[in-house]
């Protein structure tokens, strides 16, 4: 068992939920031991409730027109206490209930490359090759070319181009500063249905990458029809060696076993939290290593280089339908460069890290580092939630 940070003790729920969680419809799926499967939950002030009886899936409830309505009046049946949730979510204690991925049905997409800062990063990753001990020297030159700041620059516009023309002549294009300043931004597919993890699970890295780093990001979650229905925090994890040998390896970098985090909760969009509400959203990050290393950063949504309604168009459209919705990352402006342990080569993972990410109106999102391949194994997939929820109906019908 993996102690945590303090600041996330049990007892301390309020280190977890939003600051104003008084006012946070908030909604998320939880592994129950007795059920055998996951139950779909609202939190209810210091409880959470079960909302199977009005939905069987996430997905089922944010296509309801009303499911505000439905997880904001929810007041029976109570399943637990906050507190016991999280601590057996961070003791990943199988035999009580804890935290899932917030998302099921969903397809689970990505942008990348929306910050100018992390673009240059993903530039820097190409030109070393993906060997974390040339990306110094490869990071003073493409600064050098660019000749200032970039992070003003609209991507698709005149500036652009021009830029794009410049960096061209010296040599320095990439399919990345394609992506950042050109008309069409980086969507992929992050992670198969029901494969993401949730708040206290081992988030993975394979044994085979020995340069990677976290991405904390905002999570936009849509409904069928692509509209905005709620947000959550993840961790978007990053094999910095494995893409920068080739931007063909993505799906290898960004999609493994325990690699997509997110959670702990959706926070459900109404009159007083909405997207304009987390366009401004600062996502905080904390690495606690076991060799006493502390790294921090800051994920600000404010700098994205472009608009929420830009990724989801470019996300969902008459060219891509979701028929149970999707959650999607929106990128991150975070891209450690502190040196860990070989000055010049930058930041890396290592087992045992605990990585908290956190904002003010969605919570905190707390993961620790292990080995891919030696976490638990994704085997509750789509069949096996089928079987469950034929089975809970079941009961629930032989019952009555």
């Amino acid at each position: 068992m993996v102690e945590h940070a303090s600041a996330y003790r049990p007892a301390d729920i309020s280190a977890v939920l939003p600051e104003d969680r008084a006012d946070a419809v908030l909604v998320g799926r939880v592994w129950d031991p007795a059920a055998g499967g996951p139950l779909v939950v609202a939190v209810r002030g210091d409880e959470y409730v079960d909302l199977s009886a009005s939905a069987a899936t996430m997905s089922e409830l944010l296509e309801r027109p009303d499911a505000v309505d439905v997880a904001a009046g929810a007041t029976a049946p109570v399943r637990g206490s906050v507190a016991d949730l999280v601590r057996a979510s961070l003791e990943q204690d199988a035999d009580s209930p804890r935290l899932l991925a917030p998302v099921d049905l969903q397809v689970v997409k990505a942008c990348g490359v929306t910050f100018a800062e992390s673009l240059l990063e993903r530039v820097i990753e190409e030109r070393a090759g993906g060997d974390r001990a040339a990306a110094a020297p490869v990071r003073e030159r493409v600064l050098a070319a660019l000749g200032g700041p970039i992070h003003s620059l609209r991507p698709g516009s005149p500036a652009a181009a021009e830029l794009k023309r410049t960096l061209i002549e010296e040599g320095l294009w990439s399919q990345y500063l394609e992506v950042g300043i050109g008309p069409d931004p980086e969507v992929f597919t992050k992670a198969p249905v029901l494969a993401s993890v949730g708040f206290g699970s081992g988030i993975g890295v394979p044994s085979t990458s020995e340069w990677n780093n976290p991405e904390p990001e905002l999570v936009l979650v849509a409904d069928s029809a692509g509209r905005l229905v709620g947000a959550t925090l993840g961790n978007d994890v990053n094999l910095r060696d494995v893409e920068g040998r080739s931007a063909l390896l993505l799906g290898k970098a960004k999609d493994n076993n325990a690699s997509s985090s997110i959670g702990p909760f959706i926070r459900l969009f109404d009159g007083r939290f909405t997207p304009e509400t987390v366009r401004q959203e600062e996502i905080l990050l904390t690495v606690e290593g076991t060799d006493g290393y502390v790294l921090e950063g800051r994920n600000s949504v404010a700098r994205m280089s472009r608009t929420f309604e830009d990724l989801v168009h470019a996300t969902h459209g008459r060219h891509h339908q979701y028929p149970d919705g999707f959650a999607l990352y929106t990128g991150t402006l975070f891209a450690p460069v502190q040196d860990r342990d070989v000055p010049g080569e930058g930041f890396t993972h290592k087992p045992g890290d605990v990585v908290s990410i956190r904002s003010r109106h969605l919570g905190a999102l707390v993961n620790t580092v292990g080995r891919s391949e030696e976490l638990p194994e994704w085997t509750f997939g789509i069949a096996a939630l089928f079987r469950y929820l034929a089975g809970r109906r079941g009961n629930i019908s032989h019952s009555h």
